[in-house]
């Protein structure tokens, strides 16, 4: 069966407005309270006559096994998956429904959330899920990590390190984009470890010294950042690294950024591909970041475009769409 028979295969069925809901919510990610969210929910399907089934999560390590069973339920019931939190979250449920044809919605609580934006799914939950009855399936790219499914990207280097130090700063002064923005000075201060990697793409080799290589899969983080995102049209992913430099490079980089003008930065390399694979000298295993999850990966790193496609609900209506 080839990738495009078998991703028909697997095609989520049209929505009726009618399917069931199994909802997977992990009351310990993203913003606010996680009584108030349920409450929200409750309340809106309550007023809609939508059948649906809360399955809260409130140990991380389970949320895996509850998203399995939410898939199976709802192939069972012919029915919709829904995750509702932080990126993490809407990354895990989504692994679990790629490639099971279940429609998969979601409800995002992260801070910046970068991909319900990208397809005018609103943070505010209320807006989210009221768009989500009348709404339909778009089916939409997923990148993968050594086979893991990631949603808006994965790196090593340093971008993991201000990930990590981000939610170490948010967990003791909240939830603000301040505080990330904040964080990511404090790391920079500290001198970055440069990484020896040996990139393989398009039958060709290249070695390159960086202290970070973020692959995107996201045209709304890409251009906010001022990178051009129009291969991701192309069943391509972007990857960018930043070429060895010091403290006050790193911050003109990150000014760049914020000014979605990093594209035009000398120090800074970026490239579309098909399937990129990544060696790094010395190291068996590195620390990787996928949607804002740390772990460690054993090398090479693969990272491709996922034969399959999620079958993501957006709003139909424009009254529901997130237009920022």
């Amino acid at each position: 069966m080839t990738p495009s028979e078998q991703s028909l295969a697997t095609a989520a069925r049209p929505l009726t407005g009618t399917e069931p809901l199994f909802i997977v919510l992990n009351t310990g990610s993203g913003r606010g309270d996680a009584q108030v969210l349920q409450d929200t929910i409750r309340r809106i399907l309550d007023e809609a006559g939508r059948r649906y089934d809360l399955m809260s999560v409130d140990d991380p390590s389970r949320l895996t096994d509850v998203a399995r069973q939410a898939v199976k339920r709802a192939q069972d019931a012919q029915g919709v998956v829904i995750a509702a939190g932080g990126d993490g979250t809407l990354n895990a449920v989504a692994a679990t429904v790629l490639g099971q044809g279940v429609p998969f919605g979601i409800l995002p609580q992260g801070t910046f959330n970068y991909f319900g934006r990208t397809y005018g799914i609103s943070q505010e939950t209320e807006v989210a899920l009221r768009g989500f009855l009348k709404g339909r399936i778009q089916p939409v790219q997923v990148g993968l990590l050594n086979g893991r499914p990631f949603l808006v990207n994965a790196s090593l280097g340093l971008y993991p390190q201000l990930l990590e130090d981000r939610e170490a700063y948010k967990q003791r002064y909240g939830r603000r984009r301040w505080v990330a923005l904040w964080s990511g000075l404090v790391t920079l201060m500290r001198q970055p470890r440069q990484l020896s990697l040996q990139l393989e793409f398009e039958g060709k080799a290249r070695s390159l010294r960086s202290p970070t290589l973020v692959v995107g899969n996201n045209k709304l983080q890409l251009e906010h950042v001022g990178i051009d995102n129009e291969e991701l049209d192309r069943n391509r992913l972007v990857a960018m690294a930043a070429r060895p430099v010091g403290t006050l490079a790193l911050y003109g980089l990150l000014l760049r950024g914020l000014l979605s003008r990093l594209g035009e930065a000398e120090h800074v390399i970026s490239f579309a591909f098909d399937t990129l694979t990544v060696r790094v000298r010395g190291r068996r295993r590195v620390k990787v970041a996928m949607d804002g999850e740390i772990s460690w990966m054993d090398t090479p790193l693969e990272f491709k475009v996922a034969d399959d496609r999620l079958p993501l609900v957006v709003p139909t209506d424009a009254e529901y769409l997130d237009r920022s």
